[in-house]
């Protein structure tokens, strides 16, 4: 699934709580809201500039989109909507808490042009949503995410990994399989950073947090990235969007600038040992989709170095014909290899 947004950030606008994690200045690099003026503004620039294309959704991030208010909802989407009629961008969408979804909210939304709502579910646990003050309960996630489809939208769910309280690693999968029953068209997984000035991060100074370590967190991502792609969920967000402010206020938690790389890494390192189980030593060729050779050579080469230490050279070559997350590999002689196609994973 392709997925090409043209962003706006509208930080905290609309939301009721405050989460224990949410610091959304620290995390979109952005201290104020737009404004619909320059929504319209950016937008008639970018279309000029040939910066948004007829494959684009117009996006609204950072806060509850629903929640602000029909007038301000009215306001942002009055802004963007002639892109939509004109054919500039595919649609919009906008992300918002499940409890801010009701019928009237979806069909305005409807109303201008939205295709793609996004709900930030975060854990299916009521016990976890409670604890960092989400507001919400995981059958509001549910119910959200039925109306949502019955309204024709494309439905994506977003989730959190490592929040006070749901640190083991079944926590997660426990999330993840939930949200798989809800069949969304795509899943953001966020890990857990701790920034400055949340409830997150008074509680980890005063040693009530212990947060998964990253390599923990990278493990139970590479699961999640698994598990995902075994019912057919793209995953199209594996980490927090890096920026400046985020690098300065971040003091711990699951905070790495290539997260994603580093989980893909260990996916394909499963899958290479999967293929190599009961192999000789020596020389191989793994085939890989093109896209993914760095994910197998691995984060800093840390794959190639981790089985030459047990005794296979690896070549890693690009092959077409491999999906994303499958391996072929082929023991060659030097690398000079003649392809069979008899030892895919």
């Amino acid at each position: 699934m392709k997925h090409k947004t043209f962003p706006f950030f509208i930080p905290h606008y609309g939301c009721p709580h405050q989460c224990s994690f949410c610091e959304q200045h620290a995390i979109s690099g952005q201290e104020a809201a737009v404004t619909p003026q320059e929504v319209a503004d950016t937008l008639a620039r970018a279309k000029e500039q040939c910066l948004l294309t007829s494959d684009m959704e117009v996006a609204f991030f950072g806060g509850s989109f629903t929640a602000i208010g029909e007038e301000r909802v009215r306001a942002y989407l009055t802004a963007a909507f002639p892109f939509v009629e004109h054919g500039d961008c595919a649609g919009i969408r906008v992300s918002t808490r499940p409890d801010a979804v009701e019928p009237p909210m979806l069909s305005l939304l409807k109303e201008y042009g939205v295709k793609t709502i996004e709900l930030g579910a975060q854990s299916m646990r009521d016990e976890v949503l409670l604890k960092n003050g989400r507001g919400h309960t995981a059958e509001e996630v549910r119910q959200a995410s039925k109306r949502i489809r019955e309204a024709g939208f494309s439905l994506g769910l977003q989730m959190m990994v490592g929040l006070y309280g749901d640190t083991c690693p079944e926590d997660a999968m426990y999330t993840a399989r939930e949200l798989c029953a809800l069949s969304p068209d795509f899943v953001r997984i966020y890990p857990t950073v701790i920034v400055k000035g949340t409830m997150l991060a008074s509680l980890y100074e005063a040693g009530a947090y212990v947060p998964m370590t990253l390599w923990t967190g990278v493990e139970v991502c590479a699961d999640l990235l698994e598990l995902f792609d075994a019912h057919g969920i793209p995953v199209i967000r594996l980490g927090l969007q890096d920026s400046a402010s985020l690098i300065k206020t971040q003091i711990g938690g699951l905070y790495h600038p290539a997260f994603r790389e580093l989980c893909e890494s260990v996916l394909y390192r499963r899958r290479i040992e999967e293929a190599l189980c009961g192999q000789p030593d020596g020389h191989y060729t793994v085939f890989v989709h093109p896209s993914c050779v760095s994910k197998a050579v691995g984060h800093a080469q840390c794959n190639k170095k981790e089985f030459e230490t047990r005794g296979f050279f690896l070549k890693i070559k690009p092959d077409e014909q491999i999906p994303v997350y499958r391996v072929l590999v082929e023991r060659s002689e030097n690398f000079a290899v003649k392809k069979s196609g008899n030892s895919g994973v």
